[in-house]
């Protein structure tokens, strides 16, 4: 079995993931791994906190300032570490979304473009991941609550500068101009036609913005499986007849749910305290209308996730989800509504990309060299994002399969005076560092909270190393 190393230490994680960077001189390629390693272990410091050899911090910043450091050229060992495990049996959920990495406008960088509104007065670029995850299939959970996953890494990950429209541009003009929807077209692109073996299927989950009826008939071209939710209200038609027969968003709510109910566990938000939603669902095959005469009409599982019967005074919660056609059922919806639920993971990936590595903080001259160091960002962001994965998948696993080496292990150990056996119990500790109190019902830490947790460990260790070289010399 491919494997992506996450759990290993941060210089052979770089050289696992980096050694395959695409570089005219073997030196560069050297010097990408040294960065990475300094990143994963400093999440969130700056570049001249992260190297303190003056060297090392210079040939960071010529690294960015390279030509030859584009992402897809830092990430192509990654993204090829990835396309070779997406090959074996397993069931791989293709998680897409974009994020908007900014900075003030005043800033003035070139090689940025407007992001956010108009009232923002910020510039950057748009940040499309496409995050490959294997997951575990699990009927008889009575939940909607995602399961575990492995982490793999990135299958795809695109940079666009948004053009400002220039005054007076037509409907035609602006319809020829490159537009945003073509990026998730380029992520099926990039991924290329799913293997014929029917063992390893590739499902593609997306959140609104992937409703594009162009993409949808991309994914059947390439053998690609689908659940993405849908935000247009699409004409349905007659397959006999081809004539229109309603509206997808009326005809859902047609439907009787199904008899069961699952349960969702809902987090706290601003005005709205947790509570757990009670989800109906409902699921039939319907054929949405084609925009283009040179498309076929389309064949698609539609899935309804409400509440019936919210708290007073809560927006009731509603998925309507298109997904690929199979006989409507109850585990049919239930299995596409935890795909759906899953792909929370590519948004606690940009959580960490701009909260724990803090991306938006750094400070170099173009949007380029931003773009070149925001791909090894991306990367070093998904270690924490494994160790927490791996407590879910396998918290009974022995301590030494978590991410951290003999030496965190003993240091960590020490710092919450706690014996490590498992997977779990790393996490609790590491959770513990960062401020999580494991009180009964807290469950796992969280991302931020395993993020606080990881760089106090990282300066406990430095202080461990620097006292024993001491007592050596001493």
């Amino acid at each position: 079995m491919i494997t992506l190393e996450y759990e290993a230490s941060p210089a052979e994680w770089a050289r696992h993931h980096f050694a395959g960077t695409e570089m005219s001189d073997i030196r560069r390629v050297e010097r990408v791994q040294t960065i990475a390693e300094a990143m994963a272990l400093s999440p969130g410091q700056t570049l001249p906190q992260m190297f303190a050899d003056r060297y090392d911090l210079k040939a960071a910043y010529n690294f960015f300032a390279h030509p030859e450091a584009r992402p897809e050229q830092i990430q192509a060992g990654h993204r090829e570490l990835v396309a070779l495990a997406m090959r074996e049996p397993g069931l791989y959920l293709c998680l897409e979304d974009t994020t908007e990495p900014s900075w003030p406008e005043r800033d003035a960088i070139p090689g940025l473009g407007p992001v956010g509104g108009r009232k923002d007065r910020q510039i950057g670029f748009l940040l499309h991941s496409t995050l490959v995850v294997r997951a575990w299939e699990d009927e008889t959970e009575n939940t909607a609550r995602r399961g575990a996953v492995e982490i793999l890494g990135f299958a795809d990950q695109q940079y666009h500068v948004r053009q400002a429209a220039p005054p007076g541009e037509t409907r035609t003009q602006r319809q020829q101009r490159d537009r945003e929807s073509q990026l998730w077209l380029r992520s099926t692109a990039a991924l290329g036609p799913a293997p014929e073996d029917p063992v390893a299927e590739w499902r593609r989950v997306g959140d609104r913005g992937a409703d594009i009826f162009e993409s949808i008939v991309a994914y059947r071209t390439n053998g690609h499986t689908f659940t993405i939710r849908a935000t247009q209200d699409r004409a349905l038609v007659d397959p006999l007849s081809g004539q229109t027969c309603g509206y997808l968003f009326a005809t859902m709510r047609e439907q009787e749910a199904f008899p069961r109910v699952l349960e969702l566990a809902l987090r706290a938000r601003p005005g709205q305290a947790a509570r757990t939603a009670h989800l109906s669902l409902s699921a039939v095959l319907v054929h949405l209308r084609s925009p283009k005469a040179e498309w076929a009409h389309q064949e698609v599982l539609a899935v309804r996730v409400w509440e019936q019967t919210p708290p007073a005074g809560v927006e009731p919660l509603e998925w309507i989800l298109l997904c690929s056609p199979e006989p409507p059922s109850f585990e049919a919806a239930r299995k596409n509504c935890r795909y759906y639920a899953t792909r929370w993971v590519v948004e606690e990936f940009h959580k960490g990309l701009k909260t724990g590595l803090k991306v938006e903080a750094l400070q170099l001259a173009t949007g380029p060299r931003l773009m070149a160091a925001t791909a090894v960002m991306s990367v070093v962001a998904l270690r924490l994002l494994d160790l927490r994965e791996a407590a879910r998948h396998t918290p009974d696993a022995p301590a030494a399969e978590s991410h951290l080496n003999e030496v965190e292990l003993q240091v960590l150990a020490a710092a919450t005076h706690r014996e490590l056996r498992t997977v779990r119990e790393v996490t609790l500790a590491l959770g513990r560092l960062g401020g999580h109190l494991n009180r009964k019902g807290d469950g796992l830490p969280g991302w931020q909270t395993l993020w606080r947790g990881w760089r106090r460990l990282q300066e406990m260790v430095i202080g461990f190393e620097l006292a024993h070289k001491l007592h050596e010399f001493g």
